[in-house]
């Protein structure tokens, strides 16, 4: 009896002893098992940055602030945002702001030599008209953008004021809207050339004046009675063009307006371009629709009339490019034989303010009443000249804008002056020498 009590015991001893080996190796592991470490916060990701064509930085972060390199040049291009680098407000910062919020960084096809150049005619002649703002853009043949000049001039580093009272901050080439003026009457006549309904020695009776529905349309430079089209570009003349111009139908005229894109309002895809302001023909009196053939009656950015004009390079329009690698397809609009036509034509009537002795430069101004409280004003216009560097063979089309110069107002007079000089500095910066004299 003794003996099994002594047995049991032993076994609840062991057993015993058994637990607490087992309790406690159990206590070892958990105590030396890895214990979870919270997860690392998450690393901010730099805001992405801007390139010009050749490397050039127009914006980046550097140590958590957003900088400018190349400060007032481009500025209202590529746009601003909240101060310490934040979110972008305006211009390419605003409407890349989530690409570049993420960490993505995009090379345009602005080249900053040729936006120099823009920038300097244009600085010298906005200041020279005291207007109240101006613009200038440079396409290549093939539509890229090389340059987006605007006045006044913006810093996007120095304080600003309310955007309310101070547009410096504005993109005018892009996001303002005006009427073209007679720089329509280029387009008007490759219209012309291209339906067969005119060529470039059509004569036209042309008087100085003529009634239309009530309304009466006046020539401002003095001329002949009978005019070429040719002569009626050279002279500017409202009447030949509205008069030429009732050989084709309002359809025709608008399907061409559409060919250009001078009624698009997604320009540049994803970006914000200011959309035109247009009735389509079903709307058209007579008078409307001779106003729209010399560029009265509805209204396009500067970036708008740039890319139509550059269809007179070769007759094929096209699509505006800002960014490497997303040109598009162009489209046929003009035979090449109407584009060297009208380039012909507008080198004969060159104003004279925009011309560069041992160059053939090609260009049409423009005078554009500007609509004041409902009625066209006698003192608010928008003198333009748009045009081509050099005029034979196009290596850049150029268009320059100035709203509301002071004391001469005429586009040959302020717009001329500041295409010549942009010209000069292209063609120099391309190395393409004058003619000898008497040289073709």
């Amino acid at each position: 009896m003794t003996a099994g009590v002594q047995r049991v015991q032993l076994v609840l001893l062991g057993a015993f002893s058994y637990l607490v080996l087992l309790v406690l190796g159990v206590h070892a592991l958990v105590a030396q098992a890895p214990r979870p470490t919270p997860a690392p916060k998450a690393l901010a990701v730099p805001r992405g940055g801007l390139y010009a064509v050749d490397g050039t930085p127009l914006a980046l972060t550097l140590e958590g602030e957003r900088v400018y390199p190349l400060g007032e040049s481009a500025s209202q291009l590529v746009g601003f945002g909240e101060r310490g680098g934040g979110r972008g407000l305006e211009g390419l910062e605003g409407d890349l702001n989530g690409a570049l919020a993420g960490g993505r960084s995009f090379t345009l096809t602005l080249d900053p030599w040729v936006q120099a150049m823009a920038e300097r005619a244009l600085w010298k002649g906005f200041a020279e008209s005291r207007a109240s703002f101006a613009s200038a853009v440079v396409l290549s043949p093939d539509g890229r953008i090389l340059a987006v000049a605007n006045a006044p001039r913006f810093h996007p580093e120095a304080p600003r004021r309310s955007p309310e009272e101070d547009f410096s901050w504005r993109n005018h080439a892009f996001l303002v809207p005006l009427e073209p003026g007679s720089t329509m009457k280029a387009l008007t006549a490759a219209m012309l050339l291209e339906e067969g309904a005119a060529d470039l020695a059509t004569r036209v009776e042309a008087p100085m004046a003529r009634e239309v529905d009530g309304w009466t349309i006046r020539d401002v430079v003095p001329h002949p009675p009978l005019l070429t089209l040719e002569e009626v570009l050279k002279y500017s003349s409202n009447v030949g063009i509205s008069r030429l111009a009732e050989s084709l139908t309002t359809a025709t005229f608008f399907a061409y307006m559409e060919k250009l894109h001078l009624t698009d309002s997604k320009l540049l895809p994803g970006l914000r371009v200011a959309a035109p302001i247009y009735q389509t023909p079903e709307a058209w009196s007579r008078a409307a629709y001779a106003n729209h053939t010399f560029g009265q009656g509805f209204l396009v950015t500067p970036l708008h009339l740039a890319a139509a004009f550059n269809a007179l390079v070769d007759g094929r329009y096209r699509p505006p490019v800002l960014f490497q690698g997303q040109e598009r397809p162009p489209e046929r609009v003009f035979s090449e034989e109407t584009a060297r036509g009208i380039r012909k034509a507008l080198i004969q009537s060159l104003a004279p303010r925009a011309y560069l002795p041992g160059y053939r430069l090609a260009g049409k101004t423009g005078t554009a009443q500007v609509v004041v409280r409902g009625r066209y004003s006698q003192e608010v216009f928008t003198a333009w000249f748009a045009g081509f560097v050099p005029g034979d063979q196009p290596l850049f089309t150029v268009v320059v804008a100035v709203h509301h110069p002071k004391g001469e107002v005429h586009g040959s007079q302020v717009a001329a002056p500041i295409f010549r000089e942009m010209a000069a500095a292209l063609l120099a910066y391309r190395g393409v020498p004058p003619m000898l004299e008497g040289g073709e």
